[in-house]
């Protein structure tokens, strides 16, 4: 894992937004052949919540990023850059990035999405502390945004019970005055031997929309779970135990690990494997599901205001995703902040 040379790079605040429509498992039981307990018992969610009609990608993803953006204290003219990791964009192109940079008149602003999986997020945050790092930008809005329920099909309990919507968001700058916490590292990587096991393969240059894609659902996420699974466990625990080594840093020495909140055997049985206590682990996916490229930052928004981060601490997040990509970031906690709700 590489460290982070030239600037500083911080986080100077969090944010998030869900929408308010609250989906049960009791209701997934009256739309699929499925059980609450299966469902507790397979993933470890409860609830997840899903956009209202109309409700678009780009709506959730500014939300979050005005909320980020008033707990750092930083004004949309000062943004010189807003980066939005997405799977579930309003539309091909444009890109959610540019309307949320419109939508925020943050003028001085570039804008770009980010689609690599659920690791979306943590390639936008690593892409955008490089950019710092280097003197290209001074301040970045990151945003993790997703309406998977728009792509999702309620009918395959493979897919429909493990989804939500939401938008987690972070604002990063050179400035470390009132800083939250402070970018030490990170590490991208991809098996692309395996693109195969998360896709949407309808409506583009493979298969562009016909009756024929329409009739053969290739309109909607196609994952094969098992293998996905089998994949993270052979793939995460080296990969984050080489990480850290890279960084000089032992696994010890984080003190809270923020996985991609995608099911809770797969972080059980990661940290098992890295020799992590599971009490170490940030978790809320049994409210939120899988928010994909928001899901870490759902995560790190709550700990930070629930108060769990400390001055000092160290915490890794990290993602697996479609590609199938996977990536994480060591951060250290700076001073107390603050965050918008």
């Amino acid at each position: 894992m590489p460290l982070f040379s030239g600037r500083p790079v911080y986080i100077l605040g969090t944010g998030m937004y869900v929408p308010e429509r609250i989906m049960t498992n009791q209701e997934l039981e009256k739309m699929v052949e499925t059980t609450n307990e299966w469902i507790i018992e397979r993933t470890g969610i409860h609830t997840r919540h899903i956009a209202a009609p109309g409700e678009l990608t780009s709506d959730l993803a500014f939300a979050a990023g005005v909320r980020a953006m008033e707990s750092a204290g930083v004004k949309p003219e000062t943004l010189d850059m807003v980066i939005v990791g997405t799977n579930s964009p309003d539309t091909v192109f444009p890109g959610v990035a540019a309307k949320v940079q419109g939508m925020l008149a943050a003028n001085q602003s570039g804008a770009s999405d980010i689609q690599s999986g659920c690791t979306g997020c943590v390639y936008a945050l690593a892409m955008a502390s490089a950019g710092i790092a280097a003197g290209l930008w001074d301040n970045v809005l990151v945003v993790g945004a997703e309406v998977l329920s728009s792509l999702i099909d309620w009918q395959d309990r493979n897919t429909c019970v493990l989804f939500g919507d939401g938008a987690g968001a972070v604002v990063l700058s050179s400035n470390g005055a009132g800083a939250l916490a402070r970018v030490l590292a990170s590490d991208l990587r991809s098996d692309g031997t395996k693109h195969d096991l998360i896709c949407f393969p309808g409506g583009l240059v493979q298969n562009p929309a016909s009756e024929k894609t329409l009739e053969e659902n290739l309109h909607k996420v196609q994952m094969k779970g098992n293998e996905v699974f089998k994949f993270v466990n052979q793939a995460l625990p080296g990969f984050l135990h080489e990480s850290c080594e890279r960084a000089g840093i032992n696994a010890s020495d984080i003190d809270w690990w923020i996985f991609h909140q995608a099911n809770l055997r797969i972080i059980d049985s990661v940290l098992r494997r890295l020799g992590v206590e599971p009490a170490r682990a940030i978790v809320n996916l049994e409210k939120y599901g899988n928010t994909s490229a928001a899901s870490v930052f759902l995560a790190l928004h709550e700990a930070v205001a629930d108060g769990r981060l400390r001055p000092s601490q160290k915490v890794l997040i990290t993602s697996f995703g479609a590609g199938m990509t996977y990536g994480d970031i060591i951060l250290e906690m700076q001073g107390e902040g603050h965050v918008q709700g």
